[in-house]
Order: C-alpha cells, then structure tokens, then sequence
C-alpha cells in the first residue's frame, strides 16, 4: 500500500480548515451534502469537489459552493482537489478500490455503510488505514445517538441485570419504485460482484448494529461471532431479501435476533429490545425513544454527534475517539458475509401476499408478518422455530472468530 503523502499524516496543522469531498453526491448522497453544507457555511470545512457519474442533482437544502469542482471520475478528483476528508456514498460493491484509493492519496476516510462486503475487504482495508496512518469512520450514524449511549450506560451499570437476550424488530414498507431506483437495487451481484441491496445488508443494517453495540456492552467488549444463522424471503423478483430473521452468537455475552421486513402491515420504526433478569429495555432508534427499567414510559432522548463532525475532531486531536471507526463494524461484515454465503431468498405468493396501490407505488405485505416478527423478537426465534408454515430451514455460519466461515450448512428447524 502506498505510503500517505508527505505532509498528509498524523493531526493537521492548528487552525487548518479540512478539504472535503464527496463521492457518489447523487442519491443518498444529497444527505451528506446537507450535513456538510451548514459546516462549510461555519468555515468549519471547505467542500471543494463532488463527484458522480451523474449530473449533480439540485439540492436547496445543500447548494454547491462557489468554487467547488465537479468530477465524474474519483481519481481525477484526488489527483487535483487534493482533499483532507473524503465522504464515500457510492454503491457497496465500489466502497473497497475508492477507499483505497482514497487512503492512497493521503485523506481520511468517511464510508457509507455497510463498508465492505466480506471479511476478506474488511482485513485489506484495515491493513491500508494502519499502513497509511489514515482514519476511517463508517456511516452507521444511529451510532451518535445519546439514547443508544444512555442504553449502553444502564447495560453496563447492571441495571437490566445479566443480559439474556437482545433482539430488534422492524416492519417498513417499501413501493415497487424502490426497486427500479438504481441497477444494483434489489440485485444480489451486479457485474459479478456482490450487491446485497436487502433488508438486512441495507435499509435495517443499523438495527443490526444497533444490537451489535449493546452486545459490546453486555458482553463486555468486541463482539466475536461464532455462529450466524439467517432466513430469507422475498415477496418480489428480486434478488435478496425483503423479510428475514437471523440470529447470531458469540464468544461473549447473549445472542442475537434480528426480525425484520420490508413487507410490513403496520409500521415498525426499529426496536432494539434488550432482555435481562433485572428488566427490560426498548430503544425505538430511528427515534432516540428509549424505555428502561423503572420508566413510566418511553422517552425521547435527544442529541446525536454526527459522524462528520466527530471525524474533523478526531482529526484535531486522535484521544477524541471515532464513534464507528471501522474495527467496530468488524461483527457486522461477519454478518454480512454470511448473508453473502446463504441461498437465494424463498419467495412468497398467494394468498399470504397482498397489493395495495398501483403503478411504482405499489405495496405487498406478507399477512400476519408484524405479529411474526414480534414473536420471533420476543422469543429470539427464528420463524422456522415458530412453526411458521411457509418458514424454511435456516442457513448455520460457523465461525472460528479469526479465519472467517469454516462451514456452512443449511439445516433442518430446530
């Protein structure tokens, strides 16, 4: 890996305003333009390029500054923008080679998520950040949250006891316009790589990590997955999951259960549920809603840190620790990757499925999901373990916590 440019390493100069492009400034990418417009306009950065392989679309909420340039190709943009901090959005399977490029060209690193795709990625970047002295902070921005943090506070000060069980459930609805809105989305490999545009990899991947940070907590540090089981469903064509259940375990501390779909009846923001013998905890995080032991009730617990901003600090001084720095998103690309590895997703139909609405905003909704979903969360259960009737036999990663899957294996419900 090449070396970080003279000048380039280690805490930037006192006073010196960062440099900050974004790749992929399209799509979800109007998002991090609105959350560098209002620091640019600070002077605490400068937006000096964006780049996409698509016109720039117009943004009010983030206007592009005078001065900044546009490019269609990243390495030009490294070549002559010469960015400090460079915003990665662009489809999961592009994250690794502009990452690297990236970290090559001496800047820091802020990744959408999920970051890469297979433990194979995560080991080569990490090996780039440590051999460039770069940093890099993954998009899982939920992780910011003062809820999340006043959750962790109450696992670790034993207030929910020996945790026994963390669990999140989440029911969304997503149209048949959701699908068309890029070509990798709702694809399993696009040009022979992996894609993973499903309900586990992307929209809910932070309810996973979500539950990934508790088990820190509980467990008393890094999650070490050894076993990683998932089902997945499709009510559509495509080629991932729209509802799944999955359930992983660790070296440490309690399992976990994700119950999720994209096919709900009603409305589910994403609950992380923690089960102790002290009590029970739910955290509503698209929300920051969270209930402890002993509340009247939920509550809303405001304030986040933004990624971006806790990145430039981190820069300013490294005892600022990132919040999602990429060794801690390590459980999450083991999940990933055993999503990766299960078969396609069992399709749905008949008179379990029904439609509402038309054209690109039609809907399908899997009868009964939410109360399923609820159950398998509240059990930790797998549906096929809820003698679903339409369930199927979950997919069993086994893992060594060093080598990555050693055997994979589609067995029979327990």
């Amino acid at each position: 890996m090449t070396a970080a440019a003279p000048g380039r390493a280690g805490s930037p100069p006192p006073g010196a305003v960062p440099r900050v492009a974004v790749v992929g400034a399209n799509g979800h990418g109007r998002w991090h333009r609105r959350v560098v417009a209002p620091l640019h306009a600070a002077g605490r950065l400068r937006l000096v390029a964006l780049v996409d392989v698509r016109p720039i679309e117009a943004d009010p909420a983030a206007p592009v500054p005078d001065g900044t340039a546009v490019h269609t190709d990243h390495r030009k943009m490294l070549r002559t923008a010469r960015p400090d901090v460079v915003v990665v959005c662009t489809p999961p399977h592009t994250h690794l080679p502009i990452a690297l490029d990236v970290l090559a060209a001496g800047a820091d690193l802020l990744l959408e998520k999920p970051p890469v795709l297979c433990t194979a990625e995560h080991r080569e970047l990490a090996a780039a950040l440590a051999a460039t002295g770069r940093a890099c902070q993954v998009g899982f921005q939920a992780l910011g949250s003062a809820a999340l943090t006043e959750l962790v506070d109450a696992v670790r000060a034993g207030r929910l006891g020996t945790v026994t069980g963390i669990a999140t459930v989440a029911a969304w609805q997503r149209p048949d316009a959701y699908y068309a809105r890029a070509p990798w989305a709702g694809r399993r490999t696009l040009h022979g790589r992996p894609v993973l545009d499903g309900a586990l990899a992307n929209p809910l991947a932070h309810a996973v990590m979500q539950c990934l940070a508790v088990a820190e907590a509980a467990g008393g540090g890094p999650v070490e997955p050894t076993r990683i089981e998932v089902e997945r469903y499709r009510v559509r064509p495509i080629e991932v999951d729209d509802t799944a259940t999955l359930r992983v375990s660790s070296r440490s501390g309690p399992p976990i259960v994700a119950a999720v779909t994209l096919a709900g009846e009603d409305f589910v923001a994403g609950e992380v549920v923690v089960t102790g013998t002290g009590g029970r905890a739910v955290l509503e995080y698209p929300t920051d809603r969270l209930l402890l032991p002993g509340d009247a009730g939920p509550r809303e617990v405001p304030g986040r840190r933004g990624l971006l901003e806790n990145l430039l600090d981190h820069r300013v001084d490294p005892a600022v620790p990132l919040i999602a720095p990429l060794a801690r998103t390590a459980p999450f690309t083991a999940v990933l990757e055993a999503v990766t590895t299960a078969p396609e997703p069992t399709p749905l139909g008949g008179d379990l499925v029904t439609a509402a609405g038309d054209g690109p905003q039609r809907v399908l909704t899997v009868r009964g999901i939410n109360r399923l979903l609820r159950r398998a969360a509240d059990d930790g259960a797998l549906l096929s373990e809820l003698a679903v009737p339409w369930a199927v036999a979950p997919h069993r990663t086994d893992l060594t916590g060093q080598e990555g899957p050693q055997r994979t294996a589609t067995e029979p419900p327990a």
